[in-house]
């Protein structure tokens, strides 16, 4: 019998060595792959989060005031006493330079018993002439306030309208001057408007009870 020696060295089939570049060239492929599939993730995350969130509501824009012409409002400006031109004068000096986002306006007389505010203009006119009672309720005259007239008490004023051509007209009832708001029909809630004056009024021109129907009396 041939012995036959077997190097030491020599793997045998079932003990191979592993292949030391594939193994690397795996690790390799391992350490590239991952970071794409996340990457690949990421993205596919981030357009289904763009897709679903909701749209951010639309920054509030600053409602500032309009723009008026530069021309003087047409007022009539009536001659005063002394008395009612003091009272005007309180009552004016008290007006603020923009109602809402209206602002002031030049008027074409009497500024110490005047206003105007906005385009179309809004006209604040004190010292016009007082309203007075109809004394029969089929008085259809139209030169006094009808017994069954609609009056609006608002914030310690009463205001009796009147609705004409082109806007609202509100006089005060119950104050020693009378005061008078017209706002154009361009105008929403116009009685609101009026209510900007109401008081300014109160702090100005006293109340009075005489004339005054009964309901109507702010009780000051």
């Amino acid at each position: 019998m041939v012995d036959v020696d077997t190097p030491q060295d020599a793997p045998t089939q079932g003990d191979k060595k592993p292949d030391n570049t594939t193994r690397i060239a795996a690790v390799w492929a391992t350490a590239v792959a991952v970071p794409i599939v996340l990457i690949v993730g990421l993205v596919a995350f981030s357009q289904i989060s763009k897709s679903t969130a909701p749209e951010a509501d639309p920054a509030p824009t600053a409602s500032g005031p309009i723009a008026v012409p530069s021309t003087a409002v047409e007022v009539a400006a009536p001659k005063l006493s002394a008395r009612a031109a003091q009272v005007c004068l309180a009552v004016t000096s008290q007006l603020p330079n923009q109602v809402r986002n209206l602002p002031a306006r030049k008027v074409s007389t009497g500024p110490e018993q005047n206003a105007a505010y906005g385009e179309p203009p809004l006209t604040v006119s004190c010292g016009v002439a007082q309203p007075r009672m109809c004394a029969t309720v089929d008085d259809t005259s139209g030169t006094c306030v009808p017994l069954v007239a609609d009056l609006l008490l608002m914030n310690r004023v009463c205001w009796y309208y009147q609705e004409k051509t082109g806007g609202t007209t509100f006089t005060t009832m119950d104050r020693e001057v009378p005061v008078q708001v017209v706002v154009p029909t361009a105008y929403d809630n116009r009685a609101q408007w009026a209510n900007e004056f109401s008081d300014i009024v109160v702090e100005t021109d006293k109340s009075i009870t005489e004339g005054v129907p009964s309901g109507c009396n702010p009780g000051q």
